[in-house]
């Protein structure tokens, strides 16, 4: 055995050196013994994917950022090449990493099965638009609320990045709404729930849609942008209460617009049945 190998095997866990903790707890390396007898210890490439699987499902590492390179890699755990080599080809195949070339890696975007599942579900109709809009009023007041309580500086930055992004945008119809769903996805993102993220992240297209039609309408831009920053203003005062209430103030005068923008295209066919 390479004695390169032996810290990981010894069974020492300690948190990758990337801001995660510090602390170490010391295992049985040879078995972990059930109600149904003993387990076979794990290859000391599979402990390293553990790591790194653990690394990003904690979002100590985020989609895009790059992973260490092998010999820092080889130095951190304190294990030979090979079981480094070999715990990335297995997360790469598993589609968590992607190569950038000359050895390097970086996270890949996170996939959602949702995505496509709701985007086959739901066409912008008005009655879907309906639908869409009530579930974002059940869902995102709360999001806002429980982002008043669990933001960090670094989630405030984000979504005030995005509200300048809002502004900057406001000529563009494409970067506008991409900065608007940011701020909304960056919300779901302060509430330290990974589910909440997902559910947004699945929306993510629909929102694009729904929100084209409102670009157009005017002033409509402008008003949200004010809204928006109504909605980081309360998080970041850490005021659960009216985050809540400025999301809901946010997306009913939203829903109301895009109905507006709707209904002309449902007259003439109620005007032919006579209604």
């Amino acid at each position: 055995m390479d004695s390169a190998t032996r810290p990981m095997q010894v069974g020492m866990v300690c948190g990758l050196g990337l801001g995660s903790r510090s602390a170490c707890q010391t295992r049985d390396p040879k078995a972990f013994v059930t109600a149904t007898g003993p387990i076979s210890r794990k290859k000391t490439y599979e402990l390293v994917a553990e790591r790194l699987v653990a690394e990003i499902g904690e979002r100590r590492l985020r989609p895009g950022d790059t992973l260490p390179t092998e010999r820092q890699l080889t130095q951190e755990y304190r294990v030979g090449r090979s079981s480094i080599r070999e715990a990335l080809r297995m997360l790469e195949s598993q589609g968590l990493i992607e190569p950038r070339g000359s050895g390097m890696f970086v996270v890949a975007e996170f996939r959602n099965p949702l995505n496509q599942s709701l985007s086959l579900l739901l066409s912008l109709d008005a009655s879907n638009l309906r639908e869409l809009y009530e579930m974002r009023m059940l869902i995102e007041g709360e999001l806002a609320a429980l982002a008043a309580d669990r933001r960090t500086d670094e989630d405030l930055g984000r979504m005030l990045s995005a509200i300048q992004a809002m502004r900057d945008g406001l000529g563009s119809e494409q970067q506008y709404i991409d900065a608007d769903v940011r701020f909304h996805l960056a919300i779901a993102d302060a509430t330290k729930n990974r589910l909440a993220l997902h559910m947004m992240q699945a929306l993510r297209d629909l929102f694009h849609r729904a929100l084209s039609s409102v670009y157009h309408i005017p002033g409509s831009p402008e008003t949200s942008l004010g809204q928006h920053q109504q909605i980081l203003d309360a998080i970041a005062a850490g005021s659960p209460q009216e985050a809540r209430q400025r999301m809901h103030e946010h997306l009913v005068r939203v829903e109301r617009e895009i109905e507006r923008t709707l209904a002309p295209s449902r007259r003439p066919a109620a005007e032919a049945l006579g209604t």
